[in-house]
């Protein structure tokens, strides 16, 4: 017996993709970009500094980073610490010594909480990005809208200058973009659909989002899947060489990963922290950079 023909109506089909943030584009079927700088290729390193409270809600999830075993749970909550104590400082030696600049995606309570960090940061030429509120202030559509401007615009209190935004575990609502960009954020590092700086469309004007490249992550390679040092740094510097190397093809392209603190700064994988940043830094055709300076240099590049 056949289904009735209205199994068959889907109201929202159509053509292309089921969100109206942006175009469907292919990466084959567009006109290749050139830099003004002449770089074949950008890359932004994101490093988040992050507060992780002892007893964080369970819900809408608990983040990935967040407390394990019961409460209190020391052992974790006293890594995350150690992260934005110590870990991070070997990162920003590390950076300088390679002659790199950052981006630092911020909870507004490390902010609040600490402000010698924060200075340090911004002595050394870093880029100070929004990471919202904290690590147990989740973006999800379960909030209402009064509730997420709420955490928006209490993280902008805490970061008036900042211009790029990366969502608390890069977990978003339906309305999260509108929101950002309404509090005047021009940069998104929570989605990577592309390997140039997409435009998103928002209620107040484009929202330019990097890939930030969730595969190249420090807390997913090394973390999750338990790979090696020597492999998490093989997959960056050759991500980085084949993006320069694409260049004749599609013109200028970007991407981006993560350095935690909790996670590459520790003293046993700052070898390889060296390797990736010298390597990065030598390799020809390739310019590392702040989000927000990419965000700038392919809004003025020239087809």
């Amino acid at each position: 017996m056949p289904q009735p023909a209205e199994f068959l109506e889907y109201p929202h089909r159509a053509y292309g993709m089921d969100q109206d943030r942006y175009d469907w584009q292919p990466a084959d079927r567009r006109a290749p970009v050139q830099l003004k700088s002449g770089a074949r290729a950008m890359a932004f390193i994101t490093i988040p500094l992050e507060f992780f409270p002892l007893d964080p809600p369970a819900k809408p999830f608990k983040h990935p980073g967040a407390m394990v075993t019961p409460y209190p749970d020391l052992r974790h909550y006293t890594t995350r610490d150690y992260g934005n104590r110590v870990g991070v400082f070997r990162l920003l030696k590390e950076l300088e010594s390679a002659g790199l600049k950052a981006t630092f995606a911020v909870n507004a309570e490390v902010a609040r909480r600490y402000a010698p960090l924060i200075e340090r940061i911004r002595q050394g030429g870093h880029e100070i990005a929004a990471h919202g509120v904290s690590t147990a202030h989740i973006h999800h559509a379960g909030l209402s809208e009064e509730e997420e401007r709420a955490l928006v615009a209490q993280t902008r209190a805490a970061l008036p200058d900042a211009v790029t935004w990366m969502s608390p575990a890069r977990n978003q609502s339906f309305r999260t973009p509108d929101l950002v960009r309404e509090a005047g954020f021009t940069t998104c590092l929570d989605w990577e659909s592309d390997q140039r700086p997409l435009p998103m469309r928002t209620a107040h004007g484009p929202l330019s989002c990097l890939p930030n490249h969730y595969e190249l992550s420090d807390f997913l390679i090394l973390g999750t899947r338990s790979q090696s040092e020597d492999e998490w740094a093989d997959q960056i510097l050759e991500a980085a060489a084949q993006t320069v190397a694409e260049y004749a093809s599609r013109g200028a392209q970007c991407f981006g990963f993560t350095l935690t603190p909790y996670i590459t700064g520790l003293p046993f994988r700052i070898e390889a922290v060296t390797r990736v940043l010298k390597g990065l830094a030598a390799m020809d055709g390739l310019e590392v950079a702040t989000a927000a300076s990419v965000t700038s240099a392919f809004e003025g590049a020239a087809p």
